[in-house]
């Protein structure tokens, strides 16, 4: 994974982040946001990649149920925020829409993606942090204005 500072202006940040081969993407975009210690942030991001588990949320259980997808499929949206979790730290959260070689497209929350050929992210930094706090009813930690 490589990154680039693309612009600054008004408190903003503006980055590309390119995944290569064989880059796991949730675990490079994690490193990326402590690095870079983001706690507001918007990307967007297409590309490809050799395997990718989606998750769906189950209500009823609280937890992601994974789906493993072991083909090749192109990166047709991804999409996420990076903000603070509950421990200050800072938490990615991306949802992603792929298509497979029959044309079907499949989605979901992004549990992790290995990277073939590459992945192209844009994110910018807003000036404003997002705090995620414990979410009762949801079970899971939730962005709180």
């Amino acid at each position: 994974m490589k990154s680039k500072l693309l612009a600054t202006a008004s408190g903003e940040r503006t980055f590309a982040v390119i995944f290569d081969t064989g880059d796991e993407v949730m675990a490079g975009l994690q490193a990326f946001a402590r690095e870079q210690q983001l706690a507001g942030s918007h990307f967007s991001a297409i590309g490809a990649c050799r395997t990718v588990t989606l998750g769906y949320f189950e209500w009823e259980t609280k937890q992601y149920r994974p789906i493993a997808l072991d083909e090749q499929v192109e990166i047709l949206s991804l999409v996420g925020d990076v903000s603070l979790a509950p421990d200050g730290r800072p938490q990615v959260h991306a949802h992603v829409v792929v298509g497979k070689s029959d044309g079907t497209a499949h989605g979901g929350h992004l549990l992790r993606a290995t990277v073939r050929p590459t992945l192209e992210v844009i994110l910018t930094e807003l000036p404003t942090h997002l705090q995620r706090r414990p979410d009762d009813d949801a079970g899971i930690p939730l962005i709180r204005l």
